[in-house]
């Protein structure tokens, strides 16, 4: 595929899935004053669990140590994640949330990096982040306790990055993912049942809480993936960067938040700054322009079996002349001893590198 082929609709692909997590959101504050944040992430890891896992049918019985010991940890992450995002946009405006919790994944790329200019791009997003802060005169200021648990959701944010990439390696498919939101729905299960209880109690929420669990979940997971499949990793951390300012619009017209001429320019800046930091790691990154099998190289590439890496001798019964090669005719003059073998072109369209490259705010 070349690299301009199937561009235009992957990048529709991605703004559609940001789309969809931010009106996910919306309908999940307007589950609030029935189910409280906690239930609320509960139906929507609940019912997105579900979808997943009769979509995907992991053979989870097939699993080691090896391979449910990170599905569990990305499990316990994602409900931690989740839910205290919910508890913060239950506090503060959903852009505001959105825009302060992308402080996690920047500073995450500024660390695996180690380089300075990432660290500028996320001091840029602090000074963003603190112009939200200032907020507009005229309205009234964000809820501290909203802010701090928004930046816990940036931190378990980064924790998910760092997660995702674990279970990926180890466990082929979906079926970890499937499993990690299960278990995630099962961990907030004490906190959060008495309040999804009462939501499923009434029709109007019941439908709230499915709209939640599969705009926020089942359908940006598919579109992101089929948009992987199409575009660089680069480009599509590019397009995630646009989510504080898709955030702030879904808040604007399904929750009344409007964020005024402040926020509209803090969120700018947080918006630019992630667009810089993925463009940065794209340049000190060669593999960064090779989608699709970068973004999920397959298990045999990673964890070659055996049979690869040493190859079986040659059957002792096996005739002299076949294991022997011919001598060379007298009027061409023998080859160097030790010469090495002539090295075999990779596929078209693939990669030599076995590395996987997860894009920047891939989260759920």
């Amino acid at each position: 595929m070349s690299s301009s082929a199937g561009r235009g609709p992957a990048v529709a692909l991605v703004l559609g899935s940001c789309v969809s997590v931010q009106v996910g959101a919306a309908f999940a504050a307007r589950l609030f004053p029935v189910a409280g944040s906690t239930g609320t992430t509960l139906l929507r890891l609940g019912l997105g669990a579900l979808a997943l896992l009769v979509a995907v049918r992991p053979r989870a019985y097939r699993w080691d140590a090896r391979q449910w010991l990170p599905v569990l940890a990305f499990g316990l992450t994602l409900a931690a994640m989740n839910g205290s995002f919910y508890a913060a946009i239950e506090r503060i405006p959903l852009g505001t949330a959105v825009t302060v919790e992308f402080l996690g994944p920047l500073t995450l790329a500024a660390v695996l990096s180690r380089r300075l200019r990432e660290l500028t791009w996320v001091l840029l997003a602090a000074a963003g982040v603190a112009l939200l802060g200032l907020g507009d005169r005229s309205g009234p200021g964000l809820d501290p306790a909203g802010v701090g648990l928004a930046l816990v959701a940036g931190l378990f944010w980064a924790c998910y990055i760092l997660a995702s990439r674990r279970v990926g390696a180890r466990v082929p498919g979906h079926g970890g993912l499937a499993l990690a939101t299960a278990v995630g729905a099962l961990a907030l299960l004490p906190f959060g049942a008495v309040g999804a209880a009462h939501a499923v109690e009434r029709p109007h929420s019941l439908v709230l809480a499915a709209g939640t669990g599969l705009l926020a979940s089942v359908v940006p997971y598919s579109l992101e993936l089929a948009a992987l499949r199409r575009l660089p990793p680069h480009v599509f951390g590019v397009l995630l960067s646009l989510e504080p300012a898709i955030a702030a619009l879904a808040g604007w017209v399904l929750l009344s938040q409007p964020l005024g001429p402040v926020g509209a320019v803090a969120v700018g800046v947080v918006v630019l700054a992630s667009a810089g930091s993925t463009l940065s790691a794209r340049r000190g990154d060669p593999t960064a322009d090779h989608p699709g099998e970068l973004t999920d190289p397959p298990p045999a590439l990673s964890d070659p079996p055996p049979a690869l890496s040493d190859p079986p001798p040659a059957p002792p019964d096996r005739p002299p002349e076949l294991s022997d090669p011919p001598p060379a005719p007298p009027d061409r003059p023998p080859a160097p001893l030790g010469a090495p073998p002539r090295p075999r072109a990779a596929p078209s369209g693939k990669s030599a590198s076995t590395g996987a490259t997860l894009p920047l705010g891939a989260a759920t």
